[in-house]
């Protein structure tokens, strides 16, 4: 069994818009807008979302002296805690 963060997990998975946005930057690395578009959300949910989610590890900016268009990517944390919730727990959202 993988070594997991439970409060990590939770955090991750009380949030349908968390979980997404990590599954999105698992597949490419993408700007707050590409991540409103396809996700649907409005920017500001998607960047509060990802401050929360950088705070934790699981994404990383890689533009940081860029004040607009930054790209973000998912970590090794954020990877891991994903591939557990996804093979170790019964949790879903609704595309």
């Amino acid at each position: 069994m993988v070594d997991v963060d439970w409060d990590i997990v939770s955090f991750v998975t009380s949030s349908t818009i968390r979980f997404k946005v990590l599954i999105e930057l698992n597949k490419a690395k993408l700007t707050p807008s590409n991540l409103a578009e396809k996700l649907h959300y409005p920017i500001s949910h998607i960047s509060s979302t990802l401050t929360a989610l950088q705070e934790k590890e699981l994404v990383e900016c890689l533009t940081k002296r860029r004040r607009k268009n930054k790209f973000f990517t998912i970590t090794e944390k954020g990877k891991k805690t994903l591939n557990f919730i996804n093979k170790e727990t019964n949790v879903t959202f609704e595309e």
